[in-house]
């Protein structure tokens, strides 16, 4: 099986120096699937590119240990998947880790790269490919489940190898060695910065780990426990800060929350706790309400703020509540201040004038912050393909002057007054990718 990776950038040739594999030389390296053969087809400061060979014998896999294979002519030398993977892993994987003594800096930096596998799986290409801004070309050979596959991007290279090392044996179906416990971390390494976002994340673990349901449950849940379940963790991508997009949201409500100098505090929509672990820290916040109509997300909240061993005395500080944002529940009137933090955006925009009815007329605090993303700086990250919003459950996203025009027509209607706070770092066309409406109730008549 082969695949070949080229590059443009210029000099091309540092793709050597990145994969640690010198274009003037040839090189073999045995692996538990084979020999892997590194050689370089072009090699010069315009265009360079590599390409990975791999010698399986299928005999030897039938008579392996641990095989499941029992017929000795099949795909495996021939059609990339987890066998290919392996020798990814194993020949590239100082690359695949983002190591260079001798180019750190290129290392973490995007370079085009074209890469080609001629014989693939290719049903889920497109699928799991373009939302790690990839654009994918197929020639699909006959009637077959096999194709041509092209991807093209520009991408770091450790990260192009991550996607490589995760999507092919997702394609493929199968894997031809035991799946055990090691793959979860295997999975969540080099799925590190990505596959938490990504919108088929459940397919790509399931099929990762055979189907092994007690396996791709423990995946599930930690990579759960990585974005916070948050699905914005694609803002966690951002090149520029050390600290993580979705902190400094957080960081960003706790202070205006102070500044309002709330008490009682409700989290509208508050998923599966993340604001409500950071709310609990904080002992000024007296009573603090997290409201969804997820029963399932509320579980999942009681269970990462561990309620059954929390103190009785900060136990009794938080209440969870399952109820929809988009009905008017009495409840929930009379708190100091509310959050809805990455919730609009999820909301069909017929169902807006319901949310601002219950939340600004029957809930009604005197402090109301809402979040969301800022559309207009999603051009700036590189994994979004162009059109394309942040989450699959989106059913909108804002430019900043969207969001004024419905922040102040709610603020209008219902007595509010309204300002704006950018989240993120500020670009100076496009403002900060995440944009905050703080409503403070006016003086009643």
């Amino acid at each position: 099986m082969l695949l070949t990776m080229t590059t443009t950038h210029q000099p091309a040739t540092d793709l050597g120096h990145l994969l640690h594999k010198h274009p003037d030389r040839a090189q073999s390296f045995t692996t538990s699937s084979g020999v892997a053969h590194v050689f370089y087809p072009k090699a010069t400061n315009e265009e360079c590119t590599v390409a990975l060979l791999l010698e399986v014998d299928p005999i030897a896999l039938v008579r392996g240990p641990g095989s499941t294979l029992t017929q000795y002519v099949n795909d495996r030398p021939y059609a990339a998947g987890s066998l290919l993977t392996v020798a990814l892993g194993s020949v590239f994987r100082t690359a695949m880790n983002g190591r260079s003594e001798s180019y750190p800096e290129l290392a973490q930096t995007p370079i085009p790269l074209v890469i080609r596998i001629p014989a693939l799986p290719h049903k889920l290409a497109e699928r799991l490919f373009t939302p790690l801004g990839w654009e994918v070309r197929i020639n699909e050979h006959g009637d077959s489940r096999y194709g041509d596959v092209t991807l093209t991007g520009t991408v770091k290279l450790s990260d192009a190898l991550k996607h490589l090392y995760v999507l092919l044996p997702v394609l493929d179906g199968g894997k031809h060695y035991w799946v055990a416990a090691d793959e979860v971390d295997k999975l969540l390494k080099a799925g590190d910065g990505w596959l938490a976002a990504h919108p088929d994340k459940e397919l790509i673990t399931t099929r990762y780990l055979a189907r092994k349901r007690p396996l791709v449950l423990s995946a599930l849940e930690r990579l759960a426990e990585v974005d916070e379940v948050e699905p914005e963790e694609l803002d966690n991508a951002l090149a520029e800060p050390k600290i993580s997009l979705a902190r400094q949201r957080k960081e960003a409500v706790i202070k205006a929350l102070k500044e309002a100098r709330a008490k009682r505090v409700l989290d509208l929509g508050c998923g599966g706790g993340a604001l409500l672990r950071e709310l609990i820290t904080e002992p000024e916040f007296t009573e603090i309400h997290g409201v969804d109509v997820s029963a399932k997300a509320l579980q999942e909240a009681a269970r990462k703020l561990r309620l059954d061993r929390m103190p009785d005395r900060t136990r009794e500080r938080i209440t969870l509540r399952q109820s929809a944002l988009t009905y008017a529940d009495t409840e929930l009137a009379g708190y100091d201040a509310a959050v809805l933090m990455e919730v609009v955006e999820h909301v069909d925009p017929s169902r807006l004038p319901a949310l601002e009815h219950s939340v600004f007329a029957v809930a009604r605090p005197a402090t109301v912050l809402v979040t969301t993303p800022n559309v207009e700086y999603n051009a700036l990250f590189e994994t979004l393909p162009a059109g394309q919003m942040r989450h699959s459950d989106h059913r909108f996203e804002w430019t900043r002057a969207e969001f004024a025009q419905w922040a102040e027509g709610v603020a209008s209607r219902r007595g509010y007054r309204v300002k704006y706070v950018g989240i993120g770092p500020e670009d100076a066309e496009r403002g900060a990718p995440t944009q905050m409406a703080v409503f403070s109730l006016g003086d009643e008549n």
